[in-house]
């Protein structure tokens, strides 16, 4: 990059005595990055980008029930994004702690990611009920994400008034030092204008990996920054209209690449090098949306051939179908939760889970007399492929 571009796309750093130490908290320049981004750099990633969320909205608004796919999928990205973060549960583990059952994780670990369902499911419901993408919209989700587990005690909701650090025991060896707390408000004003500016003119899904990387670099919260800045993503593109639904997720790309990640949010805050990071989250973006498009494909196909075999049973079939459509958007039941939910008597749900065991539907996962748990295996091990906890 020209050494003459590299100043003004730099942030400055502010030094601060904390603990004896003398720290150097980094604070970025607004948005958008001047000289502007290289966007003929980019077109080719662009176009391919564009054209793989436009597949991926396309197949959505032609399944006959989005709502079952979108059930579990939101739930897979809720594991993957708790899972960079440092929990150990599993998308069957979140499954199990919903449907009242113990998870094989810590309790705490599965309480995170069921508060990241609950804070992307109030978000979206805010952006489709009008309420703008906005900083107080930011701390209505954050509220939620922590309100409960380990994060409870680190100020849910509220902007930090101390200084945090990203890596090392302390600010003085951290890898990273956000800017300082008085100053947070301020780099969050500038933020929040480039949500609704439009003076320049730049690509959606460039000004949403703008964001992602400007808001973890200020780094607003004690906790639960890196969560909701991935959920941010999704957020725009919702709000923006690019996507109807929220079917578009990185956390599994970004899980998968940490390392090439966390460097090139670096070499931004270093360099000012914007091209390369967004070269990155264009590949995510168009790798993503080609998983996902695949993905649900093979759960329709999948759905659809089980619902075949249902359908030859004759005159059980009506009841075996509810339970059935169920299990679309709980993979993993019990038998009294299931009645419960469904409305039929919990003798009717086992003939029907009986039956389906019969047809290779689902499988029985405890070898108990009492307390049984029926797992729709193919579907569940579709939904599963990336969610390998971190080792």
């Amino acid at each position: 990059m020209p050494e003459s571009r590299t100043p003004s796309r730099l942030g400055h750093y502010v030094s601060n005595v904390l603990g004896g130490e003398t720290t150097r908290a980094f604070v970025p320049p607004p948005l958008p990055p001047i000289p502007p981004v290289e966007l003929d750099r980019l077109q080719i990633l662009l176009e391919q980008a564009n054209q793989a969320l436009g597949r991926l909205d396309g197949l959505a608004s032609l399944l006959p029930d989005l709502s079952l796919l979108l059930y579990t999928y939101v739930r897979k990205e809720a594991v993957l994004s708790s899972q960079i973060e440092g929990t150990q549960s599993s998308l069957s583990d979140l499954l199990l702690f919903e449907n009242e059952e113990i998870p094989g994780a810590p309790i705490e670990d599965v309480q995170e990611v069921s508060n990241y369902v609950a804070a992307m499911s109030h978000g979206l419901e805010r952006l489709r009920a009008g309420f703008p993408l906005s900083l107080r919209l930011i701390r209505e989700i954050h509220e939620i994400l922590l309100s409960k587990g380990r994060g409870s005690g680190k100020q849910p909701g509220e902007f930090r008034r101390s200084q945090n650090w990203i890596g090392g025991s302390r600010p003085g060896n951290a890898l990273f030092v956000p800017p300082p707390p008085e100053l947070v408000q301020e780099c969050l004003g500038h933020l929040e204008n480039f949500f609704h500016e439009e003076e320049s003119r730049l690509p959606l899904l460039v000004k949403a990996g703008l964001i992602h990387v400007q808001f973890e670099t200020i780094h607003p919260f004690l906790d639960g920054n890196g969560r909701l800045g991935r959920l941010l993503i999704t957020f725009l593109l919702c709000a923006q209209g690019t996507l109807r639904e929220p079917i578009l997720y990185l956390s599994l790309y970004f899980k998968t690449n940490r390392t090439a990640y966390y460097e090139l949010l670096d070499r931004v805050r270093t360099r000012g090098d914007w091209e390369a990071w967004l070269d990155f989250f264009l590949i995510g973006v168009r790798d993503t949306a080609d998983q996902a498009a695949h993905a649900a494909r093979r759960i329709l196909a999948l759905f659809d051939a089980d619902q075949k075999k249902i359908e030859g049973l004759g005159r059980p079939a009506a009841s075996v179908l509810r339970v059935f459509q169920h299990m679309q958007r709980n993979p993993i039941v019990a038998i009294p939760t299931t009645a419960k939910k469904i409305g039929i008597s919990a003798p009717t749900v086992t003939k029907s889970l009986m039956h389906m065991i019969d047809l290779g539907i689902l499988q029985e996962v405890t070898g108990r007399e009492r307390h049984r748990l029926f797992v729709y295996e193919q579907y569940l091990a579709i939904m599963n492929e990336g969610t390998e906890p971190i080792r």
